[in-house]
C-alpha cells in the first residue's frame, strides 16, 4: 500500500474592523440625531443666558479585532471650536470653545477623553487590550450645561462650532 501525506495550511491575518455608528435609544438629550457620521446638537445655547445647553448621546459601533490591540479615541480640536478662525481676540467674558467628555466601553476597557477646550489641538487617549475582542464599542458624548473654555455659564460667541472625534482600533 502507498500513502501520501498532504498538509493543509491556512493563515488568518491580524484584522480589526469597526462598523457604522448607530444611536442607542434612551438617554439622548439635545441631539437631533445621526446624519451619516455626523452628530448635530439641537440647541447649542440657552436662549436667555446664551450659555451652553447640556447635550448627551450614546452611539454604538459593531467591532471585532482578532489579536491584542489598542483602542484610541481622538478629538481633532480638543473640544468644540468655531469653524471659522477668528482674526481678533474674542470679546471679554464670552466663551469661544466648548469642552465635552467622551466615555467608551470596548471589551474589558472603560475609558474616557476629556476634551477640555483650553487649547485648540489634537487630544487623545489610548487603551491597550490584551486579547482578541468582538462585540460593540459604546460611546457616550456629554456636554455639561454651562460648559465653556473660560468659566462656567459664560455666554458663548455666535457661530458654528465643530470637532471631529475619531475611534481607532489599531495595532499596539
Amino acid at each position: 500500500m502507498a500513502a501520501k501525506t498532504l498538509p493543509v495550511t491556512g493563515n488568518t491575518p491580524p484584522v480589526c474592523a469597526v462598523g457604522e455608528p448607530r444611536l442607542q435609544s434612551g438617554n439622548q438629550i439635545n441631539f437631533r440625531g445621526l446624519a451619516g457620521n455626523t452628530l448635530q446638537i439641537d440647541r447649542m445655547v440657552d436662549p436667555t443666558t446664551l450659555a451652553v445647553s447640556a447635550a448627551s448621546v450614546n452611539v454604538r459601533f459593531d467591532a471585532v479585532c482578532n489579536y491584542p490591540h489598542r483602542l484610541r479615541i481622538e478629538s481633532q480640536n480638543n473640544g468644540l471650536w468655531p469653524t471659522l478662525q477668528r482674526t481678533q481676540a474674542p470679546a471679554p467674558g464670552f466663551a469661544y470653545a466648548v469642552p465635552y467628555r467622551a466615555t467608551l466601553t470596548w471589551g474589558n476597557v472603560n475609558g474616557s477623553l476629556n476634551a477640555d477646550a483650553q487649547a485648540r489641538r489634537v487630544a487623545d487617549q489610548r487603551f491597550n487590550i490584551d486579547e482578541a475582542t468582538a462585540g460593540q464599542i459604546d460611546l457616550r458624548l456629554a456636554v455639561a450645561s454651562g460648559a465653556s473654555n473660560i468659566r462656567d455659564n459664560a455666554p458663548i460667541l455666535a457661530g458654528d462650532y465643530t470637532d471631529t472625534l475619531r475611534i481607532f482600533v489599531e495595532p499596539r
